[in-house]
This record gives C-alpha cells, structure tokens and sequence, in this order.
C-alpha cells in the first residue's frame, strides 16, 4: 500500500477528500496530518496513476517517499539518504528539489533544508550506483521536502505540470479561473447534470467545459500525460488498461442544458474553441475503446447578462466575474456587481455562486449568500458565495 499526498486550493481539501474517497482509496486519519491545501490518503499501485487521471479537484499528486521527525540537519541528511531512491529513478535521471514548505519548525532556513536534500539523494543514489557524479542527461524528476512541526515528509511529485492542465485550453485569456477551481465549485453547489447550467461571464469557457466533463464522467486527464509515466517503476501496459477502463465510463447519452455567455466576442470564441478541443479529447479516447459515438458541447453565445432571461424554470448561475485584482479596477468591478442585481429578478428561482476576492459583492449586488466559502488558489484569496436557498431574495 502507498501513501500518496494530493494539493489542492486551500479551502477544498473536505472536497477533494470526498472525490478521493469516491475512487476507492481511504483518506489518512483526521488527526495524521492537518496542513491547508493538503490531502494525504493510501492507495495500491493503481492509484499513482488513476489518482492523476481521475481526481478533477487535485492540484498535484504525490507520492510520499519518507515520514521521519528531524530537528537538525544531520537527522534530515540521514532520513533522506535512507530513502532508496535507486528504485525510483534511472542512471541518467535529472533530480530537482524543486519545493520546500516549513511550518513551525526548528529548521527553518528553506534554502539550506533544499540544498541538504538535494545533496543527500545525489550521495545515495551515486553511492548505490558507484558512479562519482550524476550525468544528468535524461528526464527531469521533482522531489519535494515539507517540515511540519518538525516532521519531515519526502514527496516524490507524480503529475508533472499541475493537473489544472488538462490539455483542452489553448487560450485563457486575461486571469481564466483554473479547471480544478471550476471543479470545486461545482461540487460546493451540489450541481448534478439534470440541473439547467448557465455561466454569464464565461471567459475561456472553463466552468461550462468541466461541468460538460463531469456530466459525461470524462475522466479530466485523458488528453495528457503524468510524471508517474516516465518514472522506471510504471507499467505502460497497465497504465493503457486504466485509460481503456476510464474512457469506457464516459456517458454521451446524457442530456444536460450547460451554457456560457460573454459580452466579449473573442471570449465567446476562445471558449468554442476550448470546448472543442475538451470534445475532441473526449472522443479520442472513445476512439481507444472502439467507440464513435459524439460528445456533446456545451454552447457559447455573445451577449451582455443585463439582456438575459432564465432559459428554463430553474437552474444554476455559476460564474467567476470579472474583479479589480483580475481585470479592470475596484471601482468598475463594483459598479458590474450592482448591474448583477437584475439577476434577482431575471433568474428569479435559479441558485447562484459567483466567486471573487472582492469584499463588497454581497453589499453590491444588494443579496446575501447564505453559504461563504474562503478558497485560496494560487496566490489570490477569494470567496465562493453561494445563494441556494430559493426563498431567501433580497438584502437580510
């Protein structure tokens, strides 16, 4: 069994335990590790690779190599070249400690804790080989070292470029909401794929699309590849088994009503776009298990929300509106929120969550939310407001 940890946006770790759960793997106890954006769970040897197909609210997999308490350097140099690391990487691999987290620690220079780890592997690996240095001509792999409360966790990082790359977005745009962000919304509302799905501020197309993935179950890493891949211990063959069983879960005989719109006519296209490409990836892997059958986009139209009327009965407003740390400045964005307030009226029996780092929505758009979640990604602070009781409409 292994011990793998997942990153996530601070905020969505309840989340991201609940998918990881849903895969089939159990969650560490509460009480093991309790680090913001942090989720460490156990898998078999399937799970280093599922995990990074399947996980849609996942920043970055890992695989923890060592757990060992260390208040000085020597015991960190000594847990750290104990490590076999001759079992995870080739003669010729490029070994870069790439991140050190420190957390209440006595070693707290991050510099020196990187350059210790990094010579302790390197001595390890030469000494197994009998080589007098590395010749560091083949693939680059990234370790990573956390220290928390003096507890040193090695981590062997298993994804490569963050999963929030699914490999369907060509084009962002100006400050385009990540995919795993879009991901974690989705789930805060509850959203199922019967529910009428509408983004008024759609921008690259990212919360139509993954709303589109998850309501077909796409597994969100089918267009791409991992780190895990190029590592000496995977197995193709098994690995090809997984995609085949994944992509033989995807659903295109579900009907849903998932839609964007955007003021901005190159957004509206950058998102058709996106969504093609999410589609043609879909397909593709259709295409592996011998399938042909079409996958359903989601649909994209030019136009300014304040001109919108509610398509169905009820529904999902679900968007990332345009704020001043993202686009435009404080004052225009404000103004924006309360032009929002038609939205009361015009979506009057729909549920809504918008997302924003700006502190003055709520009073703006002239209605509190009855659900506020605090959600770090990156390095921007934002809040997800979520109205989803329907009988609550005005200010409280």
């Amino acid at each position: 069994m292994n011990t793998l940890v997942a990153l996530c946006a601070v905020g969505a770790e309840k989340i991201l335990g609940n998918e990881i759960k849903h895969l089939g793997y159990k969650l560490a106890p509460a009480d093991a590790v309790k680090v913001p954006g942090r989720v460490t769970f156990f898998g078999d040897d399937d799970a280093l690779f599922r995990a990074n197909l399947c996980l849609r609210t996942a920043d970055r997999v890992f695989l923890q190599l060592a757990e060992f308490d260390a208040d000085n350097f020597d015991l960190l140099f000594d847990g750290i070249y104990a490590v076999p690391w001759q079992n995870y990487f080739r003669k010729d691999t490029r070994v870069v400690v790439d991140k050190i987290r420190v957390y209440k620690s006595r070693l707290d220079s991050e510099h020196t804790i990187q350059s210790m780890a990094q010579k302790a592997i390197y001595k390890k690996l030469c000494d197994v080989w009998r080589m007098s240095s590395m010749p560091e001509s083949g693939l680059e792999s990234c370790v990573r070292v956390y220290v928390d409360n003096d507890r040193v966790f090695v981590l062997l990082d298993l994804s490569g470029e963050p999963l929030h790359k699914r490999g369907y977005r060509t084009d962002g745009g100006l400050a385009p909401l990540r995919e795993t962000t879009a991901a974690v919304l989705l789930q805060y509302m509850l959203w199922r794929r019967k529910t009428p799905l509408y983004d008024l501020f759609c921008g690259s197309g990212t919360i139509p699309i993954e709303a589109a993935l998850y309501a077909m179950d796409v597994a969100p890493g089918l267009g791409r590849k991992f780190a895990v891949e190029s590592l000496p211990f995977f197995d193709k063959k098994r690995g090809d088994e997984i995609r085949r069983q994944e992509a033989a879960k995807i659903r295109t005989d579900v009907e849903f009503h998932i839609a964007g719109s955007d003021i901005d006519p190159a957004a509206v296209d950058r998102a058709k776009l996106n969504a093609e490409h999410a589609c043609v990836m879909a397909g593709r892997a259709l295409q592996m298990i011998g399938s042909d059958a079409k996958v359903k986009r989601p649909d994209f139209v030019q136009a300014d929300f304040k001109e919108l009327a509610a398509p169905f009965p009820q529904g999902l407003i679900l968007s990332n509106p345009p704020y001043g740390e993202r686009i435009g400045d404080e004052a225009q964005a404000e103004a924006l929120y309360g032009d929002m307030a038609c939205l009361n009226s015009n979506f009057e029996n729909w549920q809504m969550g918008f997302i924003t780092s700006n502190k003055n929505f709520q009073k703006r758009f002239g209605r509190y939310a009855n659900l506020l979640k605090n959600i770090k990604s990156g390095n921007l602070n934002t809040c997800f407001y979520m109205y989803t009781n329907l009988g609550e409409k005005g200010n409280k």
